[in-house]
């Protein structure tokens, strides 16, 4: 629509319907789904919120909450992209059934998860699967607004075909020098080249990607447990936790009361603990920040040990009792870790432990 001389045009609220205009396949099971209201309002939200859906489907309505992927600067539309998980209901009928030419109920947009008013300073965006949803509306908002941004914008898959914007992402960052792309997936796509990230997101791998990060502002979404493992690599490299952000896939937050407190345990230098280290009849008394291998070397014990940063797996011995608080890049497995064996070079002691040495 048109505004005539001595009209504003008017804002999208949720009294009114949004029509389906477009649906772009993604990736897998992942589709990007765009709005326009039939009035021609333009809509109004800040790069990072959401949008609840009502989903007309069989046996009753029910209600979604998706992360808005497009960016407040182009205003005459609204895209939401979304991913099914094992048993969705609401997300699987979007992907069955919503065409263009549809209108269904919306409500918001909402949520603390943004930019600020102002985003004008170095950002560090991580994200896994569709946890990139609001990473994406916000870099493409730092993007369209005309300046060069500084963002490190690192995306997490199980394959290189699950990485949801990948070419669009490429595409701006070919036209700006100050969006730098890091992809890590977990697997190779069969008969398809691979030249980046393998593995697991760690700390070793965010020091190669972003060296500054110390002085950057932290964007987070993924799953539960990916948040919870990059927060872990960031308290243990003394990040000021003050500036990270994240969502949550389950409960986004629409005021400040339902903002996430989280309870991670974090090594303290003016903590004490203490090693035991069993087999050699020796206890030791240290901080909570010293790690197993270097109480062990204080105490004149040797603990054959190579990269000193959780990656080769030559310190690896046998917790007998006690925690740790542990963040590897890879160098022990999940197995290993249930079986109670630990890295000492990036073991820190949380009150006694005791150790096969």
């Amino acid at each position: 629509m048109i505004p005539m001389p001595g009209r504003e045009t008017p804002v999208w609220s949720d009294a009114e319907l949004l029509e389906c205009v477009m649906v772009v396949p993604e990736a897998p099971d992942v589709k990007t789904f765009s709005f326009r209201p039939p009035s021609g309002a333009t809509f109004v939200y800040k790069a990072g919120q959401f949008l609840t859906l009502d989903l007309p489907v069989p046996g009753g309505n029910v209600q979604r909450t998706y992360t808005i992927s497009s960016s407040p600067v182009s205003n005459a539309y609204l895209s939401v992209t979304v991913k099914a998980q094992p048993g969705s209901v609401g997300t699987r009928w979007m992907l069955d059934h919503l065409v263009p030419g549809m209108r269904i109920k919306a409500f918001g947009p909402a949520g603390l998860f943004h930019l600020p008013p102002n985003p004008d300073g170095k950002y560090l965006f991580i994200s896994a699967g569709s946890g990139v949803t609001p990473m994406m509306s916000m870099a493409t908002t730092l993007f369209e607004r005309g300046e060069d941004p500084d963002i490190c914008f690192i995306q997490c898959a199980r394959r290189p075909v699950d990485l949801i914007f990948r070419k669009k992402l490429e595409y701006m960052a070919s036209r700006v020098t100050g969006l730098q792309l890091h992809f890590v997936v977990r697997d190779n796509d069969p008969y398809e080249v691979w030249t980046g990230y393998r593995g697991y997101f760690n700390q070793l791998m965010l020091g190669l990607m972003c060296n500054d990060y110390l002085e950057r502002d932290v964007y987070c979404c993924g799953p539960e447990g990916f948040m919870d493992a990059v927060r872990e690599i960031l308290n243990a490299l003394g990040f000021d936790m003050d500036r990270y952000h994240q969502e949550s896939f389950q409960a986004p937050a629409e005021t400040k009361a339902e903002l996430t407190e989280f309870d991670d345990v974090v090594p303290q230098e003016d903590t004490q603990a203490q090693i035991v280290f069993a087999s050699s009849n020796v206890s030791a008394l240290c901080s909570e920040t010293d790690t197993i291998l270097a109480v062990a070397k204080d105490a004149g014990l040797n603990i054959p040990s190579g990269c000193t940063f959780g990656v080769c797996g030559t310190c690896k011995v046998k917790k007998v009792a006690g925690d740790v608080h542990m963040v590897h890049s890879g160098g022990i497995s999940d197995e290993d870790v249930e079986a109670g064996y630990i890295l000492a070079c990036c073991a820190n002691p949380i009150g006694t432990v005791e150790v096969e040495v």
